[in-house]
């Protein structure tokens, strides 16, 4: 998505929503709970990009490798805390039920820091096709 469009992008898919919701609503189905909106850049801009979604579960202590990746990675916690420290920013804590968008070329590594919980999220990448999701760091 072009980032002159994402606005366009995001007025169409309310507006196709719309309708949607308001019969939801009226029928006591389900409907979609917004959980975070957040403009990003470096998105990738080709004809084609690739959608990936990972899980991932943490025992306690349990952590990533240190990296960056090359376009943003939405995390959403399903259960416990993550705790992300990105380089040149206070460490941030994304508990379940939340989400977060990790920027692009930034260099980073996440923890479960509880001694007892275990941590379990899910993660969402969109990227030119073929590109890693990570990018080790030494």
């Amino acid at each position: 998505m072009n980032l002159h469009a994402s606005g366009i992008f995001h007025t169409a898919v309310i507006f196709a929503l719309t309708p949607w919701l308001t019969h939801a609503q009226a029928e006591g189905t389900a409907r979609p709970n917004l959980v975070m909106s957040e403009t990003v850049v470096g998105m990738p801009s080709g004809d084609r990009q690739e959608v990936r979604v990972f899980t991932a579960d943490f025992p306690p202590g349990a952590r990533t490798v240190y990296h960056t990746h090359r376009f943003p990675v939405t995390v959403y916690i399903l259960e416990g805390a993550f705790t992300l420290e990105l380089e040149n920013r206070p460490p941030v804590v994304v508990k379940a039920g939340e989400a977060f968008i990790e920027p692009p070329n930034v260099k980073m590594t996440g923890y479960n820091r509880s001694t007892t919980e275990a941590l379990r999220l899910v993660i969402f990448y969109t990227s030119t096709p073929d590109t890693p999701f990570l990018d080790l760091l030494h």
